[in-house]
C-alpha cells in the first residue's frame, strides 16, 4: 500500500464489531460496520430478500424458516452496512451490506469462503495482507451509483486501517447456463485475466471453461456493458479474474474469481476525502 497516502488519511477505528467505527455520511445515507447482533441479522435478512426472493436462490429448511441468509463465516466476518437514517437509527435502517473477511478471521475457520469453489494457493502465497469480499447486495430502491460509491468508500477506509494489500472474492453473473454468458465470460478471460503468480483456478470438479467464443466473435464493448455493475466496478479498479468459472446452483449464478490490488482503491478514497476537506 502507498504509505504516503496512508499517512494523509483520517484515522478510523475499525475492526470486528468495533464500537469506535467512524461512519461516513452522504446526506441521509451512511456506511459503517455492524456493531450489534440485531444489525447483523438485518444484513442477513436483506441478503435473504435479495438472493432468495428476488434472484431465485434455493433455501434449505433452516434458511427458509429464519428468512435470513447466513453461514459459518458470518460469525468471524466484519459486516459493512449502508444505512438510511430517514428509516430510523436501528436495524430497520440497513439497506446495503458487504461481508469482509480478513486473513486472520479466515484462519479461525481454517479457510476462506472462496476455497469452496477455487484453488487460491497461488493467491495465499502472495506476501501482502489479504481481504475476502462477498455477500454484497443492496435493497432494490438503493441500487444506484451513489450507494455503490458509498460502499466503496467504506471498503477503502477499512482497507487503509487494516493495511490490506490485495482483495479477492467470488463475483456472480446471473444464471447457471454458461453458454448464455459466453460473450461476457470470454471477454473477461481475454481482457482481464490475472497474472499466474496470483491467479485462482476453479476446482477441477467444478471447473467451467470461460473462453467459449473466438476473440473475433465477441464485441468487447457490448460484453462489458452486459456485465453486472459490481463486476464492472471491480474492473474499473484494475480487477482481474481467475481461471475458470463455477456454477452455483443454490444461488442460481455463474461465479468468477476476482482479485483487486488495493492501491487504486485507496488512492480514489484519498482524493475524495481531500476534496471534502477543501
Amino acid at each position: 500500500m502507498n504509505q504516503n497516502i496512508a499517512q494523509k488519511l483520517p484515522h478510523l477505528t475499525l475492526g470486528n464489531a468495533a464500537p469506535g467505527f467512524l461512519e461516513l455520511r452522504t446526506g441521509n445515507l451512511g456506511v459503517r460496520l455492524a456493531t450489534t447482533q440485531a444489525e447483523l441479522e438485518a444484513a442477513q435478512a436483506l441478503r435473504y430478500r435479495v438472493f432468495y426472493e428476488e434472484r431465485g436462490a434455493k433455501p434449505d429448511e433452516a434458511t427458509l424458516a429464519s428468512k435470513r441468509d447466513h453461514d459459518t463465516f458470518d460469525s468471524i466476518a466484519d459486516h459493512l452496512l449502508v444505512v438510511d437514517h430517514d428509516l430510523g437509527e436501528g436495524p430497520e435502517s440497513v439497506v446495503g451490506t458487504y461481508r469482509l473477511i480478513r486473513q486472520e478471521a479466515a484462519a479461525q475457520i481454517g479457510h476462506f469462503y472462496s476455497e469452496d469453489e477455487y484453488d487460491i494457493s497461488a493467491l495465499k502465497g502472495f506476501s501482502g495482507r489479504k481481504l475476502e469480499l462477498g455477500r454484497s447486495c443492496t435493497a432494490s430502491a438503493y441500487r444506484n451509483r451513489s450507494v455503490m460509491q458509498l460502499l466503496w468508500r467504506g471498503i477503502a477506509a477499512y482497507v487503509f486501517h487494516h493495511q490490506i494489500d490485495i482483495m479477492f472474492g467470488c463475483a456472480s453473473l446471473s444464471g447457471t447456463n454458461p453458454d448464455e454468458l459466453a460473450e461476457e465470460l470470454t471477454y473477461l478471460t481475454l481482457h482481464h485475466r490475472a497474472p499466474a503468480s496470483i491467479r485462482p483456478r476453479a476446482l477441477p470438479e467444478r471447473y467451467v471453461e470461460m473462453s467459449r467464443l473466438s476473440p473475433e466473435a465477441i464485441n468487447p464493448k457490448q460484453a462489458l456493458m452486459r456485465l453486472p455493475p459490481l463486476i464492472k466496478g471491480y474492473l474499473r479498479l484494475g480487477g482481474v479474474v481467475g481461471d475458470g468459472a463455477v456454477i452455483d446452483n443454490q444461488f442460481n449464478t455463474t461465479d468468477i474469481a476476482i482479485i483487486v490490488q488495493t492501491d487504486l482503491v485507496t488512492e480514489k478514497y484519498y482524493r475524495h476525502y481531500e476534496r471534502e476537506s477543501r
